[in-house]
């Protein structure tokens, strides 16, 4: 069996090679919800399942000359896909561990602010997910880590910077966090807002709070509605970490906490306290760059705005109190895989085996209102 990893992939697909096409072979359904970016569907995965040689005549249909690498969730029904493609003669490699090794791919890349410093923006394309590492005076911190802590560690090492702080913006409902643990390797505060540190040893963040990295200021912005605990971070007026409350294009829905069972508000609360939240954060400076802890879509480092461009994009931000919170309250998406257990592992009620995390969070990312 011919494989490709999701690291080398990821690189060819970054490079933009005209002659590659990556071909999903899940059904129509779960590639519409989570897939490669620029993938192409053909849904044969019943018949690679039951009699591959079925597959052959919506697989001919292929481009013969592109090389192809075959997609499915874990990679097994793809492989037989390759099989069959190099029986047609066709150039055919699949995905190993399909959509699953994809989902740990990460990215970094540094982000333009005005610091006195370096503020690098770590992507995790599999998973829509942005985190963040700041770098002042020899010394870092991170922002909303993965439990992919080899990506974080590789860039305390090229940058030979000590790592004194870890923060979470707040407890996420589509990834595990490695917050905690990150700062237990390094024996360093995790910080998380009370409200979201149920059951799990976290420093508290408080309104206003400062805490300094290197020659740069951290300041604090309790933003609560997307989760009760939600914090923003302001570094220096010219960044603005602002977790799943202030997306580009979007805000953060406000019923997850509630459906998970840990927050005792309702829905229409949560909105009303997010729109009063998002109000705090339009007061900021125009040109602070807005980097929220998602992207819908599979994110390239960096994905930045200004607050600016943010107020101009972002339809939500127009909406009067009233009409906000009714369209928040009513118009719930789909919600992110597994996202009571996820929630819950990440404000320490219950403890997931760390070879479990993997297939704990796999799945499209869910957790902007629309």
């Amino acid at each position: 069996m011919s494989e490709i990893t999701p690291e080398k992939l990821s690189d060819r697909l970054q490079a933009d090679e005209d002659d590659l096409l990556v071909v999903d072979i899940r059904h129509e359904g779960e590639h519409d919800d989570w897939h490669i970016p620029d993938s192409v569907n053909v849904d044969v995965y019943d018949e690679l399942t039951d009699n591959p040689d079925a597959a052959k005549d919506a697989l001919a249909e292929l481009p013969e000359e592109k090389e192809i690498v075959t997609v499915c969730g874990a990679g097994v029904a793809a492989a037989t896909a390759a099989d069959v493609l190099q029986e047609m003669d066709y150039d055919a490699t699949t995905l190993a561990d399909g959509m699953n090794g994809w989902s740990r791919v990460h990215r970094h890349a540094p982000v333009r602010a005005d610091l006195d410093g370096t503020l690098i923006q770590v992507a995790r394309p599999g998973k829509g997910c942005l985190s963040h590492v700041l770098l002042s005076g020899g010394e870092a911190a991170v922002f909303d880590p993965s439990h992919y802590l080899e990506e974080y560690e590789a860039i305390l090492d090229e940058y030979d910077a000590d790592l004194v702080s870890v923060f979470d913006t707040h407890a996420h409902a589509d990834h595990a966090s490695g917050g905690a643990e990150l700062a237990d390797r390094h024996d360093v505060p995790y910080y998380l807002h009370s409200k979201d540190a149920l059951a799990i040893d976290a420093t508290p963040l408080e309104d206003g709070q400062t805490v300094t990295v290197g020659q740069l200021n951290i300041e604090v912005v309790h933003t609560p509605g997307h989760s009760e605990g939600s914090v923003s971070f302001d570094i220096e007026g010219a960044a603005l970490i602002t977790g799943d409350t202030l997306f580009h294009e979007s805000v953060g829905r406000v019923e997850l906490g509630v459906e998970a069972g840990i927050e005792d508000s309702d829905v229409e609360q949560n909105a009303a306290t997010l729109y009063e939240s998002l109000q705090r954060l339009l007061d900021r400076p125009d040109d602070a760059l807005v980097l929220p802890a998602h992207d819908p879509g599979s994110p390239e480092p960096p994905v930045t705005a200004t607050l600016a461009e943010v107020k101009e994009r972002n339809g939500d931000l127009g909406r009067a109190r009233e009409e906000f919170i009714e369209e928040l309250a009513s118009d719930i998406p789909d919600h992110p895989p597994n996202f009571e257990r996820v929630k819950r592992t990440n404000v320490g009620q219950e403890s997931v085996p760390a070879d479990e995390l993997a297939d704990l969070e796999l799945g499209p990312n869910n957790c902007a209102a629309e």
